[in-house]
């Protein structure tokens, strides 16, 4: 396709690299959990398309998507050095629209939110002050290797599993469910911890003190380990203790396999994390998906 013939916002940039700049590949985890949130509800889907659709486009595109864009204008004079083909440093979304185009989002996002109720609104707000503090001065908790990871962990994974839950029921989601999304997001942390053995020179040299960066490489990642396994096992616990037998037996079991890929993963965390990103989190995700099964009376 021609330049010409790419659709254009008036005097902007192209629409593609505004979808590229807001990274679909990163909506898929809070997608997944508002699913898990939705399932643990135990509302009959059917009845509720409209909802769920609705809340499908609020946890990924809107306000996962506007959280990238935060995130790549935060860092456009790093990405300018090291991935200088990305949209901001490549000029390709020129000027101050990354800024016109957060804010965009964030009011569309705000604006949903409030028409799916004032639970699902205080989620939303929570959220997207997370990804402006996550990226932003003067918070910029990405320097942090324990608060970056955790607040990562509570959007991707507890906010849009709340937001789940809450949409179909109207309200506040069941005390069962809020620990089992608490505990998920917790065990996340180790996940987002993974992720950053890929960039260690880096971080390193910006100052970013991720946890392979000021712990060690194995260190690091025994501890990751760790924090999933440990939060899946209060899962499996709160899960036995509130007779969801199946539920808790096949998070059991996937927490099990998980156990087994680690040892491989601590052996050589550099060069297994993609490894076991693609294997021990998919295990990890399948159990919330387990657990939230069980919660929303499915068996």
């Amino acid at each position: 396709m021609s330049d010409s013939a790419i659709p254009r916002l008036s005097n902007g940039p192209a629409l593609r690299d505004i979808v590229e700049l807001s990274k679909p590949v990163t909506w898929f985890p809070p997608m997944w959990a508002f699913l898990c949130g939705v399932v643990s509800s135990g509302v009959s889907i059917s009845d509720n398309w409209l909802f769920l659709w609705a809340g499908i486009a609020l946890t990924g595109p809107l306000v996962c998507g506007t959280s990238q864009v935060i995130n790549d204008w935060c860092d456009r004079h790093v990405d300018a050095i090291n991935e200088p083909g990305r949209p901001i440093p490549s000029g390709r979304v020129p000027g101050r629209w990354p800024i016109a185009i957060a804010l965009a989002g964030a009011g569309l996002s705000l604006a949903l939110a409030a028409m799916l109720g004032i639970w699902i609104l205080a989620a939303t707000c929570i959220a997207l002050f997370l990804g402006w503090a996550y990226s932003s001065r003067p918070f910029r908790l990405k320097r942090s290797g324990w608060l970056g990871p955790l607040v990562c962990a509570l959007s991707y994974e507890g906010l849009s599993w709340f937001t789940g839950a809450s949409v179909m029921i109207g309200g506040m989601p069941s005390g069962n469910v809020v620990a089992v999304l608490l505990l998920y997001s917790l065990g996340a942390h180790g996940i987002m911890t993974l992720n950053d053995f890929k960039a260690i020179e880096g971080d390193r040299a910006m100052g970013l003190r991720s946890l392979p960066v000021t712990m060690g490489i194995r260190p690091a990642a025994l501890l990751a380990c760790a924090t999933m396994a440990v939060a899946q096992l209060a899962v499996v616990l709160l899960l036995a203790i509130q007779a969801y037998v199946w539920s808790a037996a096949i998070v059991s079991l996937l927490l099990l396999v998980q156990v087994g890929l680690m040892v491989r993963l601590v052996s050589d965390p550099r060069k297994f994390a993609p490894w076991y990103n693609a294997t021990g989190v998919s295990l990890y995700v399948l159990g919330m998906l387990a657990a939230a099964l069980g919660l929303g009376g499915y068996f």
